[in-house]
């Protein structure tokens, strides 16, 4: 196998962003691709085979261009540029950074960061209805609630509303103090956190105050008409069948629904069906109803989240079999007792 080298120039304002703290992002390029990479005096040598120099130089070439645009490179933006490196479709992430949805109150532009993320979000643009199915950290809830807070700025829906099923995380917390809102705040608190962060808590009170954004449990929807609205149903996985059926019920015309839920967390009681399920398997077909599932590799929370999805994953994929094999052996025994 032959060995070359080739020279990548680093402008002196974005070297420490993309090489990171120690150099931690150029030992993580070398560890992955299995090459040498040398930095000094603005110039970066990469060693190696070719085919890995080129990925390399690739992935390294795209993390300098996203810092250009003012991005702060995170370990996630490495990763994610070196998984692509594999499927050869490294390019993307500079066309997946271009979509920037809105920005946060501090000015933070709010744009998809992965493949999963930019289907999403393309599938919220172009159905009147989308689930986003995938394990925590993906950024089902908050992408959604941006693009529901830009379609309201832009003036494409005339109020938002949010709703989440009230259902305690395998806890039981008995009796809460307070009004009725003191006791549903803490189920929806995660809704209240993404529109602070993306509107600013004196813009949200100011739109609740004239009904224009409202947070609701979702047993608050039964009987209602939503016209013109955006309406975001978080930890659907939570659902009932008959639950789900009278939230996708409520729609009225000029409308727009997204449907957020991780099959893997459920807290409904055990033996339960989940509304989130059976709406996969009824829905599946109809035009306007997009599904768009998202993986560990959409997760965009500290690299640790990511590990601990595939790992969780890992553990449910082993788990199956043995337990349809389980089954399979119960089920001739009874017979045989018969």
């Amino acid at each position: 196998m032959s060995v070359i080298e080739t020279i990548i120039d680093i402008p002196a304002e974005h070297e420490k962003n993309v090489c990171g703290q120690f150099d931690s992002y150029l030992k993580k390029i070398e560890r992955t691709l299995h090459v040498t990479m040398i930095g000094r005096d603005g110039a970066l040598k990469i060693i190696g085979s070719e085919q890995m120099v080129q990925k390399a130089k690739s992935v390294f070439s795209n993390l300098i261009e996203l810092s250009r645009r003012g991005n702060s490179i995170t370990e996630q933006n490495v990763d994610y540029a070196l998984s692509l490196s594999f499927s050869e479709s490294d390019s993307q992430i500079l066309e997946i950074d271009k979509d920037i949805i809105c920005r946060t109150i501090t000015g933070k532009p709010v744009k998809p960061k992965t493949l999963g993320q930019k289907q999403y979000v393309d599938q919220i643009r172009k159905k009147m209805i989308v689930f986003g199915i995938g394990p925590a950290g993906t950024g089902k809830t908050y992408l959604a609630m941006a693009m529901a807070i830009q379609a309201f700025k832009n003036g494409e829906v005339g109020r938002i509303i949010l709703t989440r099923p009230a259902i305690e995380a395998g806890e039981k917390l008995g009796f809460l103090p307070g009004d009725l809102q003191s006791k549903i705040d803490p189920y929806l608190r995660p809704l209240y956190d993404a529109l602070y962060q993306i509107m600013g808590a004196e813009s949200y009170l100011h739109n609740a105050e004239k009904g224009l954004i409202e947070v609701a449990p979702l047993a608050y929807m039964r009987g209602r008409t939503l016209d013109n609205a955006y309406i975001i149903l978080d930890e659907a996985q939570n659902t009932t069948p008959a639950q789900m059926k009278m939230f996708l019920t409520r729609i009225g015309f000029g409308s727009k629904v997204i449907v957020t839920g991780d099959l893997t967390q459920k807290d409904l009681p055990s033996g339960s069906i989940s509304g989130l399920d059976t709406a996969m398997k009824i829905l599946k077909r109809i035009d306007d109803i997009g599904f768009c599932h998202l993986t560990s590799s959409d997760v965009v929370r500290h690299p640790l989240v990511q590990k601990i999805v595939q790992a969780y994953e890992d553990y449910e994929s082993k788990k199956k079999p043995v337990e349809r094999k389980t089954k399979a052996i119960g089920g001739r025994k009874a017979r045989y007792d018969d």
